[in-house]
């Protein structure tokens, strides 16, 4: 059409991609739904064959038709490390040491030693050089505005970084979670020239990139201390889109309801002695009780849950398309966010507050008061957060939660959360990577 904007491109190096399911595939397959609405056309750089902990191919309908998608093949070790800890071929390796099955033993262990100590960034490492070989001839013949990595697996913005340094195209890096600040880095049994080399290569990605972006306000100045630069925040956040089908019903058992990944450093006994403590002195909240857990979660979960006596409460969903969680989390009663007790967690908000936020259920924050989870759930009115081993606070708040939800008035006014719904994230991307290309 006359006068028509012709859009920048941008080629997004992702790892994960639909039909590989979980959080870390919505933010970027979201970023790249809304990012030609801002003047910017996505081109999508993947693995031909990931190591997916998940499959939703739901998520494939979200792509936009005008999405080109380049893939390469892939090798990843992760055959020698199933064998290594006798897991079945078929069955899915998790992410942050979250074991579903049995305890870790000294086959985990010495394969954690061999991941942290030999497979630096991670075990993506060895996609590195073939992509920025393909990269730079895929570049120049079909030239792009910008680069975007995101990491984890970091390993992509050393492919970017190696791209960068090749042809000298503005770049984004994306920081969904830390690298050596990540709350697990202490468990990956790294020798003194493994720990040197992870912060030599995290320094070098912060000292070139263009923009460097992570999630939250502390992640930020995490990153800030580690290297002298702006580091802009740009949250995850909800889809409108993905709401609004709900038919209104809500679950007639008193469900407290956690959805995604639950590994061992989120799993707050304290919550479940409480409960247990309140099931013994009162036999209809007892009755009335179920605790659902959607997703990965962490044997340890139930072996506590086991002691508590409180098993048979528990429902487990192993994994669900987001479409259904999304439904699941609108009809809950009251949705736990669990927040990790690692020396990071200040900054650490999880993917799904914003589609909690947007599920207008109760939300139950576990958390540090200082941390930048609770500031989001207090300003919104969305819950309350209570901090770690709080069991005083924790009691009153369930009793206040069951107390609405017996006269049927379990509710909450979330306020304005139209800064986090992915359409407007976006154009605060759009806003950065127009910043790097307008020169």
């Amino acid at each position: 059409m006359p006068g028509e904007c012709k859009l920048k491109k941008v080629l997004v190096i992702t790892y994960y991609w639909p039909p590989s399911g979980g959080a870390g595939v919505q933010r970027w397959l979201k970023f790249s739904k809304y990012l030609n609405e801002y003047g910017w056309q996505p081109i999508i750089y993947t693995p031909e064959n990931p190591e997916a902990p998940s499959h939703d191919f739901s998520l494939l309908e979200e792509i936009p038709e005008s999405i080109e998608i380049v893939k390469t093949p892939i090798w990843e070790p992760y055959e020698f490390y199933k064998k290594l800890v006798g897991m079945k071929k078929g069955e899915k390796v998790n992410a942050g040491f979250l074991n579903e099955k049995k305890k870790p033993g000294m086959a985990e262990a010495f394969s954690t030693w061999v991941r942290g100590n030999f497979f630096i960034p991670d075990a993506r490492k060895f996609w590195i050089k073939p992509s920025i070989k393909f990269l730079i001839n895929f570049l120049e013949d079909n030239p792009v505005d910008a680069i975007i990595s995101t990491g984890p697996p970091h390993s992509m913005h050393l492919i970017a970084l190696g791209v960068k340094n090749e042809l000298d195209i503005p770049w984004l890096a994306d920081f969904r979670d830390p690298w050596t600040q990540i709350d697990f880095y202490h468990q990956l049994r790294l020798t003194q020239i493994a720990d040197n080399k992870h912060k030599r290569l995290e320094k070098s990605v912060l000292a070139k990139a263009d923009i460097v972006t992570t999630v939250s306000k502390n992640w930020g100045k995490d990153l800030e201390a580690l290297y002298p630069r702006k580091i802009e925040v740009v949250t995850n956040g909800f889809d409108p889109a993905d709401f609004g089908q709900n038919n209104g019903e809500l679950d007639k058992k008193f469900t407290l309801t956690h959805i995604g990944s639950l590994n061992k450093d989120r799993n707050p006994n304290f919550l479940w002695a409480t409960l247990k403590e309140i099931c013994t002195e009162n036999k209809t909240f007892a009755a009335d009780l179920e605790i659902k857990f959607i997703g990965k979660t962490d044997i340890a979960v139930f072996e506590q849950l086991e002691k508590e006596g409180l098993i048979e409460k528990a429902k487990k969903v192993d994994y669900m398309p987001h479409k259904n969680v999304i439904a699941e989390a609108s009809r809950s009663q009251v949705l736990m966010l669990l927040i990790n007790n690692t020396p990071n967690v200040a900054g650490i908000i999880p993917g799904k507050i914003f589609e909690y936020l947007a599920s207008y259920r109760p939300i139950l924050c576990i958390a540090p008061h200082s941390g930048d989870s609770a500031s989001i759930i207090r300003d919104s009115g969305a819950g309350v957060v209570v901090d770690f081993n709080d069991s005083i606070n924790l009691k009153a708040t369930i009793f206040e939660f069951y107390a609405k939800y017996k006269d049927g008035k379990l509710a909450v006014s979330t306020g304005s959360i139209n800064q986090f719904s992915r359409r407007t994230l976006t154009g605060s991307i759009a806003g950065l990577l127009d910043s790097i290309t307008n020169k």
